[in-house]
């Protein structure tokens, strides 16, 4: 009895730990929407996932940085208007500044800065029919304030080896590819 008691135990501790391997072996996607994993899509909507939860916390760091620099109450948007406007030393214009933030709606670009212009931290020159944008010198040492700070917290906590370099400038170039992917599937629903 106690022969057969020590075979069924080891029946099924080898069950269980064949179970849990096989558990642990199959990968299960971590989605918001089930419904939008099934079939061929559990990776697509897992990776959609992940940009939800990556987007929504470098625009909660991006406005809490700019907090951090002086100039509170500002938006995801206002944020990025403000660095565009001042890359490079040159003077944007409204429609410039909304393609290259992938912004549709221009009146939201608008929007920003006019309250940029508010808080006095970027300035317009007419010529002709257009409006230039170019940040002043407050908008450039907020800016620079932005930097030192997102050195400081931020960057610190890379590795900063070619590894980490690499990979940071491969993911950044897949999110480029996807980005057309979603901009053509944005017009072939358009259509639908």
């Amino acid at each position: 009895m106690s022969v057969t008691k020590s075979k069924s135990k080891a029946s099924l501790s080898q069950a269980a730990s064949s179970s849990t391997a096989s558990a642990s072996a199959v990968r299960v996607p971590i989605v918001s929407s089930a419904h939008l994993a099934q079939g061929r899509s559990a990776e697509l909507s897992e990776f959609e996932f992940g940009m939800i939860i990556a987007g929504n916390a470098f625009n909660r760091w991006a406005v809490r940085c700019m907090a951090a620099a002086g100039m509170k109450d500002m938006t995801i948007t206002d944020v990025l208007v403000l660095h565009h406007i001042n890359h490079r030393a040159r003077e944007k214009k409204l429609a410039d500044i909304a393609f290259i933030l992938n912004i549709e709606d221009t009146h939201i670009v608008n929007y920003s800065l006019k309250k940029l212009q508010a808080l006095e931290l970027v300035q317009t020159e007419k010529r002709g029919k257009e409006v230039l944008y170019s940040t002043n010198e407050a908008g450039q040492a907020v800016c620079k304030r932005y930097y030192d700070i997102r050195e400081q917290v931020l960057v610190s906590g890379l590795t900063g080896d070619g590894t980490e370099s690499f990979e940071l400038s491969e993911l950044a170039r897949f999110l480029r590819v996807l980005s057309g992917l979603y901009e053509q599937a944005a017009r072939a629903a358009t259509s639908l």
